[in-house]
C-alpha cells in the first residue's frame, strides 16, 4: 500500500492524463459496439428452439413471419395490390396472404370459411410479413407509410424497431434525471459544492472505459446497455465517497497533503476492497445462468466494478490532490441535520423490526419460490402505437400465435396424420403445411421450388400451427407442450418447435434452475469474503441473513399482491441487492468491532449507528433513487421490473441494517467474540 500510494502522489498528473485519454478512446471504440435486441439469442444452446431456428436460417429460404399487417376496407384486388407494395419494401422478404393458401379465381363461398377468415374477414386483409433481421426500423417505418394510421402493423419486427428507438433515449432520459438526483443527494451529504462533481467524474470515467472495453466483447444485449451505466454508477459511488471522507479525516491529522492521502489510501483500502469483492462475486454469479442474458449482463458489471475500484483508488486520488484547492475554496457548511443521535430513534424500531422479521420471514421465503413470471414483453403501454395496433388487429381477428414445426422429411403419410391430429388440438385454429395445402398425391419434386421451399428444405418438412392463445401463459404454454408431444408421437425427439410461444416456453423451462444456482453461488462467494474480512465464523451468517431477509420480503410481495413480474428482473435482483447493499452491513460492522473494542456492546452499536448512519444513508438514496428512476423511465418491464425491485430491495436492505443488524449483534455480542479471531472485545 504505501508503494502504491507513494506511487500514485508522485505521477498524479501522469496518472490524470492516461485515464482521461483512456476515457476518451473508450468513447470512440464505444460507438462501434453492437447492440443485441433479440432476447432469443441468449437461449442456450442446447434449448430445442435454438436447434430450431438454426435449422430455419440454413435450410429454409423463407423465414417465419415476424410482423402482422391489417388493411380495412379492401376488396381482393385492392389486397393484392397492397401485398406487392409490402413485398416491394427493403427489408421485407416475403408477404404471406389468402391467395398463398388458395386459388383466388375460384369464388371464396367454395373456400374453408376459418382459412379465409385468417386472412381475410369484413372487408379487411391481414398480411403475414416477415422482416429481415437488422432491417427492423427500416422497414417498419415504410410499412406505415404505406399503409397510414388508419390501418396497423404489429408483432415482433415492428416491436423491436420500437424497443431499439427507446432504448438510446430512454437511458438519456434516466441519466437526466438521475444526475441531478445523485448531485442533489451528494451535495447535502458533503462539505464542497466541488467534491459531488468530483466523485461523478471519477465514476463517470470508469463507467466510459467499461462502455468502450464492451467493442472487445463483439456484442452486448440491450438490458445490459441500458442497465450496466445506471448500476455500475449508483454502487460504486460509495468507493469514492469512503476515500474522500477518509481524507477529509486526515487532513484534520496530518498538515501535509499529500501524507494525508497516503494514510487515506491505507485506511480505505480494506472497506473499498470488502465492497468491491462482495458486489463483484454477486455480480459474477449471474455468469453461471442457463440463459446466458445473465453472464453477458453479470461480466459487464463485473468489469464496471473493477475498473470503478481501479479508477477510485488510483484517479481519484490523483484528482483530488490537483483540485484540493478548488474543493477548500467552495466548502460550505454541512446541509445535513447532524444524527449523533440517530440510535435513540432507531433503537425504538428495533424491537418491531425483528418481531416483524421473525413473523415474515419463512412466508417470505416461500412465497418468493412462487412468484409468477413474465417471459416475453408483457403488458404493452395502452398508450402506445404497437399496442394500439395490437389490439386491433385482435379485435377483428382475434388472438393468433404461430409456431413453426420441424419434422423429419420422407412420409407424406405421417405428417399428413400428424397435422390432422394437431388441428383437433384446443387452441389450435389452423395448420399450413404441404400434406394441408398441397394435394399429396403430387411429389413436391412436380413443383416449383417458390411453393416447396416454404414447406420443405433437404432434412425437414415445416408445419406452421397456428393458435388463439397468448404469446405466453399457462394456457399458451400448455398449447406447446401438446403440439410438441404430438409430434414426439409420431417421430420421436427428432421433432423442434420454433415461434415467440415457442421460444418463451423454452425460455421458462431453461431459467428455473437459474434461481437457485445463481443465488447459492453468490451467497456462499460473499460468505468467503465476509469470513475472510472479519476472520469472523458468526458474522457473515449474521450480515448474510439481514441482506437475504431483505431480498426475501423484496421479492415476495409480487407473490403476496398477485402480480407477475419479469423473470430477469427476479434473477438479477437476487444478486444485485445482495452484492450491492451488504456493503452498508460491512460498514456497520465493521465500525462495531472497532467500538465493541472500547465499549460494552449496547453503547459500542449506539456509537457505530451514529458514525455510519450518514454514509448509509446516502448509499441508500443513491441506489434507491437509480432503480425508482430505471423503473419510471423505461418502457421495457424487464428493465422497469429490475428498476422497482432495486429500488424498493435497496430500502428494505437499510431497514433491516439500521435496525435489525444491530438488534443481532448485540444479541450474538458474547457469540461473536468467541467465534471472531482476535476480537479483543472491551470487557
Amino acid at each position: 500500500m504505501d508503494t502504491l500510494a507513494d506511487l500514485i502522489i508522485k505521477h498524479k498528473k501522469k496518472i490524470m492524463v492516461v485515464f482521461i485519454a483512456a476515457a476518451l478512446v473508450s468513447v470512440a471504440f464505444f460507438l462501434f459496439v453492437k447492440i443485441n435486441y433479440n432476447m432469443v439469442d441468449y437461449l442456450p444452446p442446447e434449448a430445442q428452439s435454438t436447434a430450431a431456428l438454426e435449422i430455419l436460417q440454413e435450410e429454409f429460404t423463407q423465414a417465419m413471419p415476424n410482423a402482422s399487417v391489417m388493411i380495412k376496407n379492401v376488396s381482393i384486388m385492392e389486397a393484392m395490390a397492397y401485398k406487392q407494395k409490402l413485398a416491394s419494401v427493403d427489408g421485407v422478404t416475403a408477404v404471406l396472404w389468402l391467395d398463398d393458401i388458395m386459388d383466388l379465381k375460384k369464388p371464396l363461398e367454395k373456400g374453408d370459411a376459418s382459412t379465409i377468415e385468417r386472412y381475410y374477414k369484413n372487408g379487411t386483409a391481414l398480411f403475414a410479413v416477415t422482416i429481415a433481421k437488422g432491417m427492423e426500423q427500416e422497414a417498419s417505418a415504410a410499412i406505415r407509410n404505406i399503409i397510414g394510421a388508419e390501418n396497423a402493423l404489429a408483432g415482433e419486427a415492428p416491436d423491436l424497431a420500437a424497443l431499439q428507438q427507446a432504448a438510446i433515449t430512454e437511458v438519456l432520459k434516466a441519466l437526466a434525471i438521475l444526475l441531478p438526483l445523485i448531485i442533489l443527494i451528494l451535495t447535502l451529504s458533503t462539505t464542497s459544492w466541488v467534491e459531488p462533481l468530483i466523485f461523478l467524474a471519477t465514476i463517470g470515467i470508469s463507467i466510459l472505459i467499461n462502455m468502450g472495453t464492451n467493442f472487445f466483447l463483439g456484442e452486448i444485449s440491450f438490458i445490459t446497455n441500458s442497465v450496466s451505466p445506471i448500476l455500475q454508477l449508483a454502487v460504486s459511488l460509495d468507493y469514492a465517497i469512503f476515500l474522500l471522507h477518509s481524507f477529509s479525516d486526515n487532513r484534520k491529522k496530518y498538515a501535509d497533503l499529500e501524507e494525508a492521502m497516503r494514510h487515506s489510501i491505507k485506511a480505505s483500502m480494506s472497506t473499498i476492497a470488502a465492497s468491491a469483492f462482495t458486489t463483484l462475486f454477486g455480480f459474477l454469479a449471474l455468469v453461471f445462468m442457463n440463459y446466458q442474458i445473465g453472464a453477458d449482463l453479470g461480466l459487464n458489471l463485473a468489469k464496471g466494478i473493477i475498473f470503478s475500484f481501479i479508477t477510485v483508488i488510483v484517479f481519484l486520488p490523483a484528482l483530488t490532490l490537483c483540485t484540493y484547492r478548488l474543493i477548500d475554496k467552495t466548502k460550505h457548511r454541512p446541509l445535513l441535520p447532524g444524527f449523533q443521535n440517530i440510535h435513540k430513534i432507531l433503537s425504538r424500531f428495533a424491537v418491531p423490526v425483528v418481531i416483524m422479521v421473525l413473523v415474515l420471514v419463512v412466508p417470505s421465503f416461500l412465497g418468493q419460490s412462487r412468484t409468477d413470471f413474465i417471459y416475453g414483453k408483457g403488458s404493452e403501454e395502452v398508450n402506445s402505437l404497437n399496442s394500439r395496433d395490437s389490439m386491433a388487429i385482435k379485435e377483428e381477428f382475434g388472438p393468433s400465435t404461430a409456431i413453426a414445426l420441424l419434422v423429419p422429411r420422407g412420409n407424406m403419410a405421417k405428417e399428413q396424420e400428424l397435422c390432422r391430429e394437431i388441428e383437433q388440438l384446443d387452441h389450435v385454429t389452423g395448420v399450413v403445411a404441404y400434406a394441408t395445402e398441397v394435394d399429396t398425391t403430387i411429389p413436391p419434386e412436380f413443383l416449383d421450388e417458390e411453393i416447396t421451399g416454404q414447406f420443405y428444405s433437404g432434412n425437414y418438412a415445416r408445419i406452421v400451427v397456428y393458435t388463439n392463445t397468448p404469446e405466453e401463459g399457462d394456457t399458451a404454454f400448455k398449447t406447446v407442450e401438446s403440439i410438441h408431444d404430438k409430434a414426439r408421437s409420431y417421430y420421436g425427439d427428432t421433432v423442434y418447435a420454433a415461434g415467440q410461444s415457442a421460444n418463451l416456453y423454452d425460455m421458462k423451462t431453461v431459467i428455473q434452475k437459474d434461481n437457485t444456482i445463481t443465488s447459492t453461488i453468490a451467497t456462499i462467494a460473499i460468505f468467503f469474503v465476509l469470513l475472510i474480512s472479519f476472520k469472523s465464523a458468526t458474522l457473515p451468517l449474521l450480515l448474510l441473513l439481514t441482506i437475504k431477509a431483505a431480498i426475501w420480503i423484496n421479492l415476495a410481495i409480487p407473490y403476496f399482491t398477485g402480480t407477475a413480474i419479469s423473470y430477469i428482473g427476479y434473477l438479477v435482483i437476487n444478486t444485485v441487492q445482495l452484492g450491492a447493499t451488504v456493503d452498508y452491513a460491512i460498514l456497520l460492522t465493521n465500525h462495531y468491532l472497532g467500538n465493541r473494542r472500547e465499549r460494552p456492546r449496547r453503547e459500542a452499536i449506539s456509537k457505530s449507528l451514529d458514525e455510519t448512519f450518514t454514509s448509509i444513508l446516502v448509499s441508500a438514496a443513491i441506489l434507491a433513487t437509480a432503480g425508482f428512476t430505471l423503473s419510471v423511465t423505461s418502457s421495457n418491464p424487464i428493465i422497469s421490473d429490475l428498476g422497482l425491485l432495486l429500488g424498493r430491495g435497496t430500502l428494505l436492505s437499510l431497514l433491516m441494517v439500521v435496525c435489525f443488524l444491530p438488534a443481532m449483534l448485540t444479541m450474538f455480542d458474547r457469540v461473536i467474540a468467541k467465534t471472531t479471531l482476535k476480537s479483543g472485545f472491551y470487557d
